[in-house]
């Protein structure tokens, strides 16, 4: 690897950032007029594109956060979490319309439930210094609805130098779009879970949806949860299992996944090896409440 390549290693991860309500220990989903109890609750700093920027950087490569963060109490809690992970925090803009953001999760079992509240525009002011930065390497964009917002960040990202990743992450109001395809050009690698590809492609078979997804992606990983997850490029598709872990939340354990695999992604290793370190981070995820939370207790 030569120096200068060295250098340009680091992934800016864009997105909105969440303060995560997670409740756990419960044996059913709420219903109207029911009030449950949960045994368990755990405030976490959440959202995809922190999520997976706190387990890039702690598998050893550095990574930025590109997001705006609110002033108000909750924001400012989940921002010490946050600047205690290792995140590079440099192009986190504050400001007042950018909070709370709140994702409340209720979680049975392996199952989720979420109510969320997204506050003020994703886009930061911080977003042409942070896609000019000459440590980065790489963009991860932790959510269709933050393209669908600024729908010329891809084309800037390659401008740039930059290769780019998509974690489309569930939005019935986005997904299901006839446009999608066609707004996601120039992705390099696209993250999809089961759900999400099944959306995209009307397709439930994995390997069918892969092989769709092909045809406008040069690298595809699905996430199946407790089913493993597969990989494809350049036409050839492979499987590897789940981990044999204790699961208490599945929160954010896409987003660990993500990070793992582009790490080795990045890299330049093969498909199986990209695979194997996003199940390892993702398993890692699962076993706390919160998508980082396992990260500061080790």
């Amino acid at each position: 690897m030569s120096s200068s390549h060295a250098k340009r290693s680091a992934v800016l991860c864009i997105g909105r950032i969440y303060c995560d309500l997670i409740f756990t220990g419960l044996d059913e989903m709420p219903v109207l007029g029911r009030e449950l109890f949960a045994e368990g609750m755990e405030i976490a700093a959440g959202g995809g594109a922190y999520i997976a920027a706190a387990h890039v950087t702690h598998v050893g490569r550095k990574a930025a956060l590109v997001a705006r963060l609110g002033t108000d109490p909750l924001s400012q809690d989940i921002g010490d979490q946050m600047r205690a992970s290792g995140v590079d925090l440099q192009f986190l803009e504050h400001a007042a319309d950018a909070g709370p953001q709140v994702t409340v999760a209720t979680v049975v079992g392996q199952d989720r439930a979420f109510l969320t509240r997204r506050a003020g525009p994703a886009k930061p002011a911080t977003l042409d210094a942070a896609l000019g930065w000459d440590e980065a390497l790489h963009l991860h964009i932790a959510e269709y609805a933050t393209l669908h917002e600024m729908p010329d960040l891809v084309t800037r990202a390659k401008a740039n130098g930059l290769t780019v990743s998509l974690d489309p992450s569930w939005d019935a109001a986005l997904i299901y779009d006839a446009g999608f395809l066609q707004a996601c050009a120039g992705v390099d690698l696209f993250l999809p879970n089961l759900e999400e590809a099944e959306a995209i492609t009307g397709l439930s078979d994995p390997q069918a949806a892969l092989s769709m997804l092909q045809a406008s992606f040069p690298h595809v990983a699905l996430k199946g949860g407790g089913n493993g997850a597969w990989a494809a490029a350049g036409g050839d598709a492979l499987h590897a299992p789940a981990q044999d872990v204790t699961v208490v939340d599945t929160t954010g354990a896409g987003d660990a996944f993500n990070a793992g695999f582009l790490d080795a992604w990045l890299d330049q290793r093969d498909m199986q090896t990209c695979l194997a370190s996003g199940i390892r981070a993702g398993s890692l995820a699962v076993q706390t409440a919160g998508g980082a939370t396992a990260l500061s207790i080790r």
